[in-house]
Order: C-alpha cells, then structure tokens, then sequence
C-alpha cells in the first residue's frame, strides 16, 4: 500500500509533522510504502475566482492533485489556527478543488491533529472529519493528540501516552485492513 503522508501546516517546526511522520512510521512498520508531502513545496498565490480566470489553476495545484491521485490512501495531521485550517492548507485545498470537487479522490483516509494545549486541535479536526466525505474522503478514523509536549517525545519521536498511541495505532490499522 501506497500511503501519502503530510502535516497540514507550514510551520517548519510543526508538531503535526512530527505527528505525522510517527504515524508513517508505524505504517512502514506494516510495509506500506510512506511518501511524505510538505506543504511549503506547494506555496501558491491566494485563491480568487479572478486570478484563476486570469492565470488558470497553478501547476503545483496540478502536482498536489497528481501526488492525492497516486497514493493507495492518506494520512493528514492537521495544526489548528483559530480554531481551523491553516492558511496555507485551506489555500492548496482550495486550489486543488478547482481542478476536482472530489480532491481526495476515493482514498480511504486517518486524519490527526494536535496542539500544544488541552484541546488537541479538536476543532479542526471535527471540521476536516465532517467535510472530507463531500471532497470524496472515506475517513477510517481520526485521532487527536492534546497536550503534545506532555504526550509526545521529541527525542525518540513517540507518542508516550498509551491511550493515545493505541488509538493511532487502532486507526492506522483501519486504514491498512
């Protein structure tokens, strides 16, 4: 199995990268095949229905689309700013729906979020769950992860809460199943 992999932030220090790549470990350790995806390599101007009548659909656009297209299934981990998408997620996402309303093409889907306080980025985590089906998402589970300097080492890249490890681990292996 093919599995694309990627943090919805574009913070270079993004605790969901490092959430994210945990994840596609535990995955590896299944023998899937993990490709991770950072968003800042597809850094385009803001959507708006005139640059896009103007310029059409930007290439990187194209290649996100492309890279959805390829994978067997996705793991996202989203960063919460305000309570929602990040900037720079929402923005690609947006770009990659003017190609096709159905961006996440039929792949079976883990969705993730964390944050550094007791909330875990629930928020957007509720908000990606309830919207991936209409974008053509099939979630097989989401796992939110509070406290992430409390729940997470670092050092040795690992979630040290048992309730939570087993949960990623529990949705993980829906995905792969």
């Amino acid at each position: 199995m093919n599995v694309l992999a990627f943090a919805a932030s574009n913070s270079k220090q993004s605790i969901n990268k490092q959430l994210v790549n945990y994840a596609g470990g535990l995955l590896a350790e299944e023998n899937a095949q993990v490709s991770y995806l950072d968003i800042n390599d597809y850094e385009m101007p803001i959507y708006s229905g005139e640059r896009e009548e103007e310029s059409g659909i930007p290439q990187l656009a194209h290649d996100f689309f492309n890279k959805i297209g390829e994978a067997d299934a996705i793991v996202i981990s989203f960063a919460e700013h305000n309570g929602n998408y990040t900037a720079a997620y929402k923005n690609l996402f947006d770009w990659a729906s003017r190609i096709d309303m159905k961006v996440f093409q039929g792949k079976p889907m883990v969705l993730l979020a964390t944050s550094p306080g007791p909330g875990g980025a629930a928020s957007v985590l509720s908000i990606a769950k309830t919207s991936a089906p209409f974008f053509n998402g099939e979630v097989k589970g989401d796992v939110s992860i509070p406290s992430f300097y409390d729940n997470f080492d670092s050092e040795l890249n690992v979630v040290t809460n048992e309730e939570a490890n087993n949960k990623l681990k529990e949705a993980l292996a829906a995905l792969i199943a």
